[in-house]
């Protein structure tokens, strides 16, 4: 007897119901190559298919871009892949792209992914690095004629629970982009401080009931009680805020998680200290008439970027920058709930 035979069948994941609802039991939607119809089904509701992500304003970024074959680039975070691959079909064969991620769970998936595409070593080189260590990259490369920022968190990592991005489902408080460096946001808590932490909630996501929301957790902490799943910190939220009335009570608990898990994601992942580095290496890796385009998701993202790109026009280092930001269409947002919040900034090399 063979091993093959000897090896049982192993059972995909059922699910009560019609519909799947849990992230591992969409199993359809985590192989869109083998169930494309299930995956244009998602989106054509307007929801992004489990494992996937849609890839927002990919048409005003290569309209501002101008990618001509033959050309260098830069994709600061390769994420599912989709900025990347519409940027390597501009250079029609021609030309390099590097990217860099810290995911290193995601990036090979979307590293075969474009290989099966087409899209190998030839044109394009991955790095398991910060996009922060830009200038090293760049040396390598001799420069970038395009560069692209996209900061948003990938659906991938959103919508999989075992990474602890979203309070809608539960999952350990994790939050780290790389899951193999630094402390996940429940350690965080286990140790942070009332002041520390209404700090944190207020500088990094403008919540308005910093000061309640950080007493009632480092309280629990304080007796014993670890915060170390999403919705374990979700309860902690709605506990807190039960005095709101009962009519406004929901939203607010809603908006509240989101800017708490905000807050949580970008202290663990130093995003802050990572996008000011960043933006100051940016001038010295584009080639002259170089073209950078950032998209940001919050307003303390947006308002550094701005500050960035309009201190170095008044250096004289960048041509032109933009001082208005570009924002997807409304069709575009329609059809994909993620993409409202987006802003687009850009800013030309002299």
């Amino acid at each position: 007897m063979t091993q093959e035979s000897q090896t049982p069948h192993k059972r995909r994941v059922r699910y009560k119901g019609k519909y799947p609802r849990k992230f591992e039991e969409k199993y359809k939607e985590l192989q869109p190559e083998k169930y494309q119809d299930t995956v244009q089904r998602v989106i054509q509701k307007g929801n992004t298919p489990a494992g996937m992500h849609i890839s927002i304003m990919v048409n005003e970024i290569l309209d501002f871009l101008q990618i001509q074959p033959g050309q260098t680039g830069f994709d600061a975070t390769l994420g599912y892949g989709g900025h990347t691959k519409a940027m390597l079909k501009c250079l029609n064969g021609q030309g390099h792209i590097y990217a860099t991620d810290v995911d290193h769970e995601e990036a090979a998936k979307t590293k075969k992914r474009l290989e099966e595409q087409g899209f190998g070593e030839d044109l394009l080189t991955i790095r398991l690095q910060n996009f922060c260590t830009i200038d090293q990259i760049a040396k390598e490369a001799g420069g970038f004629d395009f560069i692209l920022a996209d900061l948003g968190v990938s659906s991938m990592q959103i919508d999989n629970p075992k990474r602890g991005f979203s309070f809608k489902t539960d999952g350990p408080l994790d939050l780290r982009l790389n899951q193999e460096a630094g402390i996940s946001a429940a350690q965080r808590l286990d140790t942070i401080t009332k002041e520390e932490l209404a700090g944190m909630l207020e500088e990094n996501a403008d919540e308005p009931y910093c000061e309640e929301i950080a007493k009632a957790i480092t309280d629990e902490v304080r007796k014993g009680n670890h915060i170390d799943t999403t919705f374990k910190l979700r309860q902690v939220i709605e506990k807190t805020l039960s005095f709101i009335p009962e009519k406004d009570r929901k939203e607010t608990v809603k908006k509240t998680c989101q800017r708490t898990f905000q807050a949580l994601r970008i202290d663990v992942n130093n995003e802050f200290e990572v996008l000011y580095e960043f933006m100051e290496k940016l001038p010295g890796a584009l080639k002259p008439g170089g073209r950078a385009a950032i998209l940001t998701f919050h307003s303390g993202e947006d308002k550094l970027v701005k500050r960035a790109l309009k201190e170095g026009y008044k250096a004289g280092i960048y041509e032109d920058y933009s001082r208005d930001v570009v924002r997807p269409s409304a069709k575009e947002c329609a059809g994909n709930p993620r993409a409202h919040s987006t802003k687009m900034r850009w800013a030309v090399k002299r």
